[in-house]
């Protein structure tokens, strides 16, 4: 461990009317009640008023939410049955708040081995409820279909049924192996440029029904050359936690929108950034969203998965939750020198609200990890 000096707080202006030049959401963690039974195995058990609270913090800085993903610990700690009452309740404080709410769709509910019909009608049954709640619907990456399904063909059927049903466009959910592996092979193959051509032949039989894509394979050259084969008015909503910045801000008036579990550590930064593109300003934007580069970069290192942990930690080193906890136990995901780091690079980005407690937060967890001054 070595010695750090946190800096002053930096002042992140919110915005005085709606985000213009980019359509930008923030992937939010849960947080979990403190004498709850977040252990592993059990299902989560969480702090509703936390939890809200953090989003409508989101939406203050003019971001949307995107709820119920994998940053909210989705089928590693958080059950369909949870899953489902927190997008009720976001959806209900997105409308009390005048916020913008997408959230995720899947088929976590399946035990089994099942079918491909058995799928398709999880993925419809969890669309109904995300759409009856009033949220945008997010048609999550499924390992239930990951598991059955045996060709892109398999892919087309089910993806193309949901979308012929969908009352308004939907967003897309490409994830990555490196944040599940269990969804190795999505499309019906482990070669990308043939899974993409799957994709994008079902993005191009019915461009009206997709309102973006959300694609999380941490590759900025796949992002960039997809994103240019959409169908016009379809949008590539950036997943790339690494490559974020040059992507958002884009070049020659090519960019991507924003869906990032990063922007639910970032939001003060990733507002400001936006609003900087609503003024033109482009070379500010970049400036600000570079320096959160490296915060994000680290918190989303390999084993990917645990990137939920940093985010957590963050939250709670700026009193955003009275505890350093997660659901399912994991926030026992990421080291002591790693969550040290976090704290480090969320000060030099200006990132702690309140440094001096931070800092008291931040001695006090070193104390009972066993870190000696």
């Amino acid at each position: 461990m070595v010695a750090h000096t946190t800096g002053a707080p930096r002042e992140w202006p919110k915005p005085e009317g709606p985000l213009r030049s980019r359509s930008a959401f923030a992937a939010a963690h849960v947080v979990p009640r403190v004498l709850g039974e977040n252990v592993p195995g059990a299902p989560a058990d969480i702090d509703w008023d936390a939890t809200l609270s953090y989003r409508h913090r989101i939406w203050s800085y003019g971001l949307g939410v995107a709820e119920a993903m994998d940053t909210a610990q989705r089928g590693m700690g958080l059950g369909w049955r949870e899953a489902a009452e927190l997008v009720r309740r976001s959806a209900a404080e997105a409308r009390s708040a005048g916020g913008v709410i997408a959230a995720g769709a899947g088929t976590d509910h399946l035990t089994g081995t099942p079918t491909l019909r058995e799928v398709l009608a999880a993925y419809r049954e969890q669309v109904e409820v995300v759409a009856d709640a009033g949220a945008r619907v997010i048609l999550m990456a499924s390992r239930a279909l990951a598991a059955v399904a045996r060709s892109p063909e398999d892919y087309a059927w089910v993806y193309g049924s949901l979308l012929d049903e969908a009352d308004d466009p939907v967003i897309l959910h490409w994830l990555g192996p490196m944040f599940d592996p269990a969804l190795r092979g999505y499309w019906g193959t482990e070669d990308v440029p043939a899974a993409t051509k799957a994709f994008l032949e079902i993005i191009r039989a019915r461009p009206e029904k997709v309102d973006g894509v959300k694609v999380s394979l941490l590759d900025a050259d796949h992002e960039i050359a997809l994103r240019r084969e959409l169908p016009e008015g379809v949008r590539l909503y950036t997943g790339d936690d690494f490559n974020y910045p040059d992507l958002i801000v884009g070049s020659r008036g090519e960019f991507s929108d924003a869906l990032l579990g990063v922007f639910a550590a970032i939001h003060p930064a990733a507002s400001a950034a936006i609003q900087a593109l609503d003024r033109d300003d482009p070379a500010t934007a970049q400036s600000i969203l570079d320096s959160t580069k490296a915060l994000g970069r680290h918190i989303f290192e390999a084993p990917t998965f645990h990137y939920k942990t940093g985010i957590a930690f963050l939250s709670w080193l700026n009193g955003h939750q009275p505890g350093f906890a997660m659901a399912g136990g994991l926030h026992a995901g990421r080291s002591v020198p790693h969550l040290a780091e976090v704290f480090r690079l969320a000060d030099r980005a200006g990132l702690l609200v309140d440094p001096e407690s931070a800092e008291e937060r931040m001695r006090g967890f070193l104390a009972l990890s066993g870190v000696q001054r």
